[in-house]
């Protein structure tokens, strides 16, 4: 059996025991009733720290084949090329910094980095019998992420799709005009509404607000859009929704929009489903992508 651990960087830090595709012995940090810890404010040496501390706790069940670490942003070769969601970890080679430490320790086993929403899209592939098709997800959050499985060396942040011309969309968290999570981003909501948490402008526009409905028409349009760009580039399929705010997403209305956007026929045929759960997911994901056989 294999036995792989799967770490993840989000708003807390996550790991996990991966046993074949069972999960177990889940484990975060700050633990729940602790004080709230923002990862924005942690150096990266505490993150990997952290992350070590709970890795060689699970270790101590038995031997451990590999592991594999989430974290946001562009993620090659180890390095953190860019995260606007943990901007400190910009340029930080974390898969040796965790290789270092956990071997330290004694722990002396492959460890993989990977975008997390990547890590997502494998778990969903793993614990659907997908691993040998073409697989998307859309995380929405504070931040949009996009994983797809299976990974390619492309950035794939389009999260920062360009959706909107207009020079005043720059809500967005890196800085960019017109993106994405301009306009799905809990922070971007925020910011446009700064009289109602996200929350609320979803529940003024269920009771008939204008201003709210609009925005929440022009949100699941702005997903749409995205999508049918990567509909335009690599074909039509699946497309998963997960994240904390997956369940205000309507399906009927993005199906529609998505519809009035695609129209060549041989480019027809997507669809969208919701997933729970998407921290196990994503956690049995980054395990499995570490495994020599992934």
């Amino acid at each position: 059996m294999a036995r792989s651990i799967g770490v993840l960087a989000t708003h807390s830090i996550w790991t996990g025991l991966v046993v074949d595709l069972q999960l177990s012995g889940v484990r975060m940090y700050p633990e729940p009733g602790e004080a709230t810890v923002d990862l924005k404010v942690l150096p990266a040496e505490e993150i990997c720290e952290r992350m070590c501390k709970r890795i060689i706790e699970l270790a101590e069940g038995g031997p451990i084949d590999s592991i594999g670490a989430g974290f946001p942003g562009i993620v090659k070769c180890g390095v953190v090329q860019e995260s606007p969601n943990l901007r400190q970890l910009k340029g930080e080679d974390m898969q040796t910094k965790l290789v270092t430490a956990l071997s330290a320790a004694g722990i002396r086993v492959p460890v993989t980095l990977l975008n997390d929403a990547d890590a997502l899209a494998a778990g969903i592939a793993a614990t659907r019998g997908g691993l040998d098709q073409l697989l998307r997800v859309w995380y929405l959050g504070d931040g949009i992420g996009f994983g797809r499985y299976p990974r390619t060396d492309a950035p794939w942040e389009l999260g920062h799709s360009v959706v909107s011309l207009d020079p005043k969309e720059r809500y967005c968290g890196c800085g960019g005009v017109g993106h994405l999570e301009g306009i799905m981003g809990n922070r971007a909501m925020r910011l446009r509404f700064l009289d109602m948490e996200p929350e609320e402008v979803f529940a003024e526009a269920r009771k008939g607000d204008q201003r709210a409905s609009d925005f929440v028409s022009r949100w699941h349009r702005a997903l749409a859009a995205a999508t049918a760009t990567i509909v335009h580039a690599e074909g039509p399929g699946r497309f998963y929704i997960a994240g904390p705010n997956a369940d205000r997403v309507n399906l009927e209305i993005l199906g529609r929009f998505l519809m009035d956007m695609v129209k060549m026929s041989s480019l027809q045929g997507s669809f969208f489903e919701i997933v729970p759960n998407s921290h196990d997911l994503a956690l049995i994901g980054a395990a499995v992508a570490s495994r020599p056989e992934a």
